[in-house]
């Protein structure tokens, strides 16, 4: 999430879309890495996190929360991949697709689907919702390793 000066000493400022697409990055990072902690950052005090088949979470404690447990129980190699985004002011919506795997520890498998993240900016860009929806059906999942089964 930091990004370091450049060498000329003036930041100009990003366009706004290339600023959601870093930030987007920076979500992916630290949820790989297990820094919970950061991706919460990303989001505003009241921002609410809504993961396909699972309850939404509010507040950035919640947040990091949700997301811990979602990683803690083996959601790995988070990808976003965005194909949209619009802004208007202060406010932007982001459009795009992800890719998560799940190692429950005797396999791996995957989810894949679309997201919808809306952004404020409050001095910074701030998430204030963000839905994930799965393209598969409950109880499906997509094969990622030689060894795994489709449910």
């Amino acid at each position: 999430m930091y990004r370091p000066p450049n060498s000329s000493g003036f930041n100009p400022p990003l366009d706004v879309e290339s600023t959601i697409r870093g930030l987007t990055q920076d979500f992916c990072t630290a949820f790989n890495t297990g820094n919970y902690d950061q991706v919460a950052a990303l989001f505003a005090s009241d921002g609410v996190l809504m993961l396909s088949h699972r309850e939404s979470s509010q507040g950035t404690k919640g947040i990091e929360r949700a997301l811990r447990q979602y990683g803690d129980s083996g959601y790995q190699n988070l990808r976003f991949e965005t194909t949209r985004v619009d802004y208007s002011g202060d406010m932007a919506i982001e459009i795009g697709r992800y890719t998560v795997s799940f190692d429950p520890g005797h396999r791996t498998v995957g989810d894949a689907g679309k997201f919808l993240r809306a952004w404020r900016r409050l001095g910074v860009w701030r998430i204030v919702g963000d839905s994930w929806s799965t393209g598969m059906p409950s109880g499906q999942e997509i094969k990622v390793g030689e060894d795994a089964k489709v449910a």
